[in-house]
């Protein structure tokens, strides 16, 4: 059986926004709209130790450059690099398109290092769902690969069953993955123990019974179920590179560096409305997280963010890209689940990318002006 944590009547949550006095808190008006576009600049440095006593092999990374483009809330501006590294060459995942930077160091270089600088632009986004849009239809070839099963996102057993039975009787596309985003919040946690941002393996998830994890985890199972009702859904990774302009802490980056601020969010493609934003794991963050913390799931905070991003998110994030079971060129060791965070070789194998300080990699964001 699967456990309920801070379960709630959806709709008792939601109608809750409506009973609150005027000016109980002043950013309860969570609503991000389309409009100025904000421009980036995003310094990824790397320093890759080599192990003691082993010099004798080539030492390799893998760093993922934001180059997803949608016009409508993401712009690409092109990624630059010094690097003393024997070979550097832009390669891109030939399924998803994710593009990352390989390079590879000779065992005579004694301290293997790489610095890329990266612009983007980036706006606020929001999907009116009140009436029907008249969106162009998904691609068959994009159709085909959002709606397919992953290493980590099984779409049939215990996944497809949880689909069903939490969709059962909703009679159209925005009514089933209401019902699933619903579901997501209520039952799910942030379990702030979670490494990075979570595995993503779904339905190891699902089997434990224990809903707890991060975005990776979170988004993951939502995009599974959502994949599951036959309804196209991606993950899409990326990086916060500012503070909410909405009052937010758990929301955004609060500094100029975002080493460990890696972020995927989530898109649901809804016919006549095309790729939908959504972000169920973020509202679980600020459940966790928001201040003081630990808040209820009743809380103005919570009630906000949970009617918001159903349809909407800030643009103070950048993405990288909707890749995943990544093979890493060169590598000899196994595919990545997901691309989201620097990957290292050495001789000794694969470098925890989760551990930035041994790993010695850091990411600064800054906003510029164009």
């Amino acid at each position: 059986m699967i456990t309920r944590r801070d379960f709630v009547v959806s709709g008792a949550a939601l109608s809750a926004a409506a009973l609150l006095p005027a000016g109980a808190w002043a950013q309860t008006v969570f609503a991000p709209q389309p409009g100025a576009w904000r421009n980036f600049q995003v310094v990824t440095r790397l320093d890759v130790t080599k192990p003691d006593g082993k010099t004798d092999g080539p030492v390799r990374a893998w760093v993922p450059l934001p180059a997803f483009s949608e016009d409508q809330w993401f712009r690409p501006g092109g990624s630059t690099w010094s690097t003393n590294a024997a070979t550097a060459e832009v390669v891109g995942d030939p399924k998803f398109g994710a593009q990352m930077l390989a390079l590879e160091w000779s065992a005579s270089q004694p301290a293997p290092s790489v610095e890329i600088t990266s612009k983007i632009a980036t706006r606020d986004r929001a999907v009116d769902l009140s009436k029907p849009g008249t969106a162009a239809p998904l691609g068959e070839k994009e159709r085909v690969t959002f709606l397919a099963a992953t290493d980590l996102i099984p779409t049939d057993g215990i996944v497809k069953q949880t689909s069903d039975k939490i969709t059962s009787g909703a009679k159209d596309e925005v009514t089933k993955v209401r019902a699933i985003y619903e579901w997501i919040v209520e039952n799910t946690y942030r379990n702030p123990a979670t490494r990075g941002c979570g595995v993503g393996d779904i339905a190891a998830l699902l089997k434990s019974g224990d809903l707890g994890g991060k975005c990776a985890d979170l988004n993951a199972l939502f995009v599974g179920l959502v994949r599951a009702a036959g309804i196209p859904a991606r993950d899409v990774y990326g990086l916060r590179v500012a503070p909410s302009k909405f009052g937010y802490k758990s929301l955004g980056a609060n500094s100029e560096v975002v080493t460990k601020a890696q972020h995927c969010r989530s898109e649901v493609f809804l016919s006549g409305y095309g790729w939908v934003p959504m972000d169920p794991a973020d509202v679980r963050k600020v459940v966790l997280e928001e201040p003081p913390g630990k808040l209820g799931i009743d809380d103005p905070k919570v009630v906000a963010a949970r009617k918001t991003l159903f349809g909407a998110w800030e643009g103070n994030w950048m993405a990288y890209n909707v890749a995943h079971d990544v093979a890493l060129p060169g590598s000899k060791g196994p595919k990545v689940g997901f691309l989201m965070y620097p990957q290292a070789e050495t001789v000794a194998g694969r470098l925890d990318c989760l551990d930035p300080d041994t790993f010695r990699y850091s990411i600064r964001a800054t906003e510029i002006s164009v």
